[in-house]
């Protein structure tokens, strides 16, 4: 079963998010040669599950009055 995929972490710069694995920017496993992959968070911002279809379930719900959440 995959984890389930947080919608703001703290710290999305330290963590590759490109499978399931989410490993250490420092200690990537997966082997595709590459960088880390970004959080749609640090590409698109707070708000960026609202926005395409991204197949997650369990997405919170869409409040245009709620302030967005901050990285603390």
């Amino acid at each position: 079963m995959a984890k389930k995929f947080p919608f703001h972490p703290k710290h999305p710069e330290r963590v590759c998010w490109g499978c399931d694995k989410y490993c250490a920017a420092s200690d990537l496993q997966c082997g595709n040669g590459s960088g880390r992959t970004l959080h749609p968070a640090e590409m698109l911002g707070d708000d960026w599950y609202l926005h395409g279809d991204w197949g997650l379930e369990d997405a919170p719900a869409a409040d245009p009055s709620a302030e967005p959440p901050t990285h603390d």
